[in-house]
């Protein structure tokens, strides 16, 4: 009887697969794109109001660049959160606007829970900061409104939180038991407001727009989950 040929999965000289790619964008596409496009719509607004304004005084050429001045940086801000998308690739964090910045999860010099209050929505968020080029991302995990909000999906949480476990820091660990709790949560059928993401920006001091939770905090909460 003659050896079974090995599987080409099995061959030497084969190339190792790319790591899979998870997407971490918290809101659908179609929704962000119409929130582009609505901000498009009020810069160019505004910038022709201003330009207006302007065009009293200085005539036609002030009314352009009047409008320039208002509605072009607003249409670029538009545009690059139309193209924004975020991602997990091999223990990697990525985002893509205009350029690709990076961070490397097991070498982030910083690692921080973000909490921002926005016309009553809080949003949580993890902050990496760190290497190949000391980029810092921010990377929306829920947003929370009233009793209800929108999270990430259950895959895409799962794979964060072993990126996280994986890099064998402590603060690392502890944001990925926090996620793990998220998870164990919304598998029992918790309501929001029960969930570990939504108590935990429910905790945030008021008043503020945007704040870092302290790594201390963080780790009191998630040991008392």
């Amino acid at each position: 009887m003659t050896d079974p040929e090995p599987s080409p999965s099995a061959s030497p000289g084969e190339p190792a697969p790319e790591p899979e790619t998870v997407p971490l964008d918290l809101l659908d596409r179609s929704m962000i794109r119409k929130r582009a496009r609505n901000v498009g719509v009020v810069a160019i607004v505004l910038g022709c109001a201003f330009g207006g304004l302007v065009g009293l005084v200085a005539g036609p050429t002030g009314f352009f660049v009047g409008a320039a001045v208002v509605a072009v940086p607003v249409l670029l801000l538009a545009w690059s959160e139309a193209r924004k998308t975020y991602w997990l690739r091999g223990g990697r964090l990525g985002v893509r606007a205009f350029g690709t910045r990076v961070v490397d999860l097991a070498d982030a010099e910083r690692l921080d829970v973000l909490v921002t209050d926005v016309r009553g929505a809080r949003t949580v968020s993890l902050l990496a900061s760190g290497p190949p080029k000391g980029k810092t991302l921010n990377i929306a995990l829920a947003t929370y409104a009233g009793t209800g909000g929108r999270e990430q999906g259950v895959y895409s949480l799962r794979r964060l939180a072993d990126a996280l476990a994986a890099t064998g820091h402590s603060h690392a660990l502890v944001l990925s038991e926090l996620l793990v709790a998220q998870l164990r949560s919304e598998a029992r059928g918790d309501a929001a407001p029960e969930r570990p993401l939504y108590r935990l920006a429910s905790a945030a001091p008021q008043g503020r727009m945007a704040q870092r939770v302290p790594a201390q905090a963080v780790s009191r909460f998630v040991a008392s989950l």
